[in-house]
């Protein structure tokens, strides 16, 4: 009996210390999707030598947000065509630094979209880059919903384009990675100011949050998503399989939608992209690129700034 009492007590301790560890893992990855630590701004385009201005702007629903215009050369043959750049989570307008706790974790890489932004200005378009609400230096809107309220900052960003007398609203073009990528598919349905569009690893939130779990944790994953999830909702956010990029998708008109999606990535899924490229009127791939890592997809677009622009050299120039 005095056996079976100790075994009794060894094993309401161990499950004690298990829901413990449970309890503040969940309570950590739930703060990330919340309200995530702001990462600072390493680097303005005056460092590379571009001319640039801050721009503070609402989005639709009112948050503040801020970021930078970056005008063509004076030289510039592309008329006016302007190409925004959507970040990803917990990134800024900069991209991700990867300097912190979690990439050491989980093995992100850094994300450099300043560079991209060069690139393309050096090919004569107008460049906005901004950073989304709970991100950078804009606003405070929590929790994060990985797109859906996000559209609203897209949404205030293609309004103040709409007061630039040098940008050509007909020639909108946005290049997205991760919840970028899903916030130009929640903002699509709302506007027919995008003439084409570049989606870089969106996802479904469900599936994205199970493959991350169980990447990083293992079998605990099962034990930490769904108490994960429950805290987030009581902050207000959305049940993770409610959030379905998919069903925004098939409102997205007649702009033709690119995607990218890297064939080594263990947390996104071929086929969730893939079913959402389905559903997307005017889609093109999903073009699957080599990866090891979810990072390389970002970072293949970046090396390869080509693949964009070719893409809107075709669509924008079309957009007579």
């Amino acid at each position: 009996m005095a056996l079976f009492r100790r075994v009794l007590r060894w094993f309401f301790l161990l499950m004690g210390v298990l829901a413990g560890l449970v309890t503040a893992v969940a309570a950590f990855w739930a703060r990330r999707l919340i309200r995530p630590s702001r990462q600072r701004l390493w680097a303005t385009p005056g460092d590379l030598g571009l001319a640039y201005e801050d721009a503070h702007f609402p989005a639709k629903d009112g948050v503040r947000l801020s970021g930078w215009f970056i005008p063509a050369g004076a030289e510039s043959l592309q008329a006016g065509a302007t190409i925004v750049l959507v970040h990803g989570w917990p990134w800024n307008r900069l991209g991700y630094m990867a300097e912190d706790m979690v990439s050491g974790l989980d093995g992100s890489l850094p994300v450099d979209l300043l560079r991209l932004a060069y690139t393309l200005r050096q090919a004569g378009y107008h460049i906005f880059m901004f950073d989304l609400r709970n991100h950078g230096c804009s606003g405070t809107a929590a929790p994060v919903t990985f797109g859906w309220q996000e559209a609203n900052d897209l949404l205030g960003a293609l309004a103040y384009l709409n007061g630039r007398s040098e940008v050509d609203n007909r020639r909108i073009g946005v290049v997205g990675f991760d919840m970028g990528a899903n916030t130009i598919l929640y903002a699509l349905p709302q506007t027919e100011q995008i003439k084409a569009a570049v989606a870089v690893q969106p996802t479904s939130i469900d599936g994205y949050a199970r493959r991350y779990g169980a990447d990083i944790l293992g079998p605990l994953a099962k034990l930490v998503v769904p108490f994960t999830e429950l805290i987030y909702r009581n902050a207000g956010g959305m049940r993770f399989a409610a959030m379905q990029p998919a069903f925004a998708a098939s409102g997205a008109g007649q702009t033709p939608v690119l995607y990218v999606q890297g064939q080594g990535d263990r947390w996104g899924n071929l086929n969730d992209v893939t079913a959402i490229a389905n559903q997307t009127p005017q889609a093109q791939g999903p073009l699957f690129v080599d990866s090891v890592h979810r990072f390389d997809g970002y970072q293949y677009v970046i090396n390869h700034p080509e693949l964009v622009m070719d893409f809107f050299d075709e669509q924008l120039s079309a957009a007579d």
